[in-house]
């Protein structure tokens, strides 16, 4: 029979607090970089586009090997006060020193954070409720880590147009602080690192023993065909996706003295307001099914793409971010649950979550890359529309090439089920 985790109600609402100020903490300044670096200190799209990519580069080399330290330590608080120190220091000294060795490094710092975030919350979370309630959480994590994306964007807006586009990066430093204090409050003896990493839960296995060796088991996470299409799926996602939002940065940028800020501000809050509810419903919904819900969020990036192409009209651009919010929100639940559903019993899932993510650090690095010569080359437009076909060849493989993982099936019964 197995056994139903009930953790306090202090570690649960640390665990809310945590993922408002980890929102603007989990990136670093994002794409206000983007704007920063042009309209502050006069960089061209293939020096941003490198930038950018920098960070990307080093979640990548760090990713896995992130994922593989959270699985073996059972300090997962620390790691989420270490990075967010990192983020802390790296922002703080591209604002005060914004030449190309400073921001390299700083993005490096940022990337390898960005690396240890994403494993160790969700560890944290299956510790503390378990597999039968993940669903949920998951979504309530991402409801709460979007609205401290909207407050973390209106307070980005207000202080870049009243004080200064550098302080910006001093706004993500506090929050840094924030998230270090929420992590610290959640109760260590309420976790159970056994499950954090996958393990079943008492009363699903009782040969745990047998599966110790499956622990982050490299050669097998490769040949597993579901979880090597749903990589290929996401990386193709990120590819088109990650660069989206900086290039409408650099279109804002354009001419409008300070009020580019505003401007990004505005797109990334209406993001999040939709993301707020749709993650909580994806939560909802994916306790059934996973992959019709996904398919909706692989499906509105290519029209995202193309509108736009439409018009540089400011109003216009900020409007068309309603469709980064229903992708965004639903992103962010079922990549997590369809991971949790491909390891369970495994003990593999951290392991596997850096796989993924160094799979979604080689799309966004890759598409920042691509997207800041071919706009500098080719202008935004051409840009824009690369991207959305890359976004409809990532629907066709999410399609076509991953199954629904809502089945119950145990991972290491039929490892290479197709």
């Amino acid at each position: 029979m197995q056994k139903e985790r009930r953790p306090s109600k202090k570690s649960l609402r640390s665990l809310d607090y945590l993922n408002v100020f980890l929102a603007d903490v989990r990136d670093g300044v994002g794409p206000y970089l983007s704007i920063y670096l042009k309209a502050s200190a006069n960089w061209n799209p293939a020096q941003i586009g490198l930038a950018m990519s920098a960070s990307a580069i080093a979640t990548v080399i760090a990713q896995t090997p992130a994922g593989a330290l959270v699985d073996r330590l059972r300090q997962k608080r620390m790691l989420i006060v270490l990075a967010a120190v990192f983020v802390s220091i790296g922002s703080i000294a591209m604002g005060l020193f914004p030449n190309l060795p400073v921001v390299i490094g700083s993005q490096i710092m940022i990337g390898i954070a960005a690396a240890i975030f994403p494993p160790a919350i969700t560890a944290i979370t299956l510790g503390l409720v378990g597999h039968e309630r993940l669903d949920r959480r998951v979504g309530r994590n991402e409801t709460f880590n979007h609205t401290g994306n909207l407050l973390a964007a209106t307070l980005a807006g207000l202080v870049g147009y009243f004080i200064a586009r550098k302080a910006i990066f001093f706004l993500v430093a506090a929050m840094a602080v924030g998230s270090i204090i929420s992590v610290r409050m959640i109760r260590e003896r309420e976790i159970d690192h056994e499950l954090a990493r996958g393990d079943a839960e008492e009363g699903e296995d009782e040969d745990k023993e047998e599966h110790q060796q499956h622990h982050e088991g490299i050669l097998q996470l490769l040949s597993d065909r579901q979880i090597l299409f749903f990589s290929i799926a996401v990386v193709l996602f990120h590819f088109a996706n990650a660069a989206m939002l900086p290039l409408v940065g650099q279109e804002l940028a354009q001419g409008k003295g300070t009020s580019d800020t505003v401007y990004m501000s505005a797109c990334i809050i209406v993001a999040q307001l939709v993301m707020i509810p749709v993650s909580n419903l994806a939560g909802r919904f994916a306790h059934t099914a996973r992959k019709p819900i996904f398919l909706l969020g692989f499906a509105v990036l290519p029209i995202r793409g193309v509108l736009y192409t439409l018009s540089g009209n400011p109003y216009f651009l900020v409007s068309v971010q309603i469709l980064d919010g229903i992708a965004g929100g639903i992103f962010g639940v079922l990549s997590v649950l369809m991971v949790a559903d491909l390891t369970k019993g495994t003990g593999r899932f951290n392991v596997t979550q850096g796989m993924l993510n160094t799979a979604i650090g080689i799309g966004a690095g890759l598409s920042n890359v691509l997207a800041g010569f071919v706009v500098k080359s080719a202008g935004y437009n051409v840009g824009f529309l690369i991207l959305a076909a890359i976004a409809v060849v990532a629907l066709a493989v999410f399609w076509f090439c991953v199954p629904e993982t809502k089945t119950g099936v145990n991972r290491k019964a039929s490892p290479q089920t197709a």
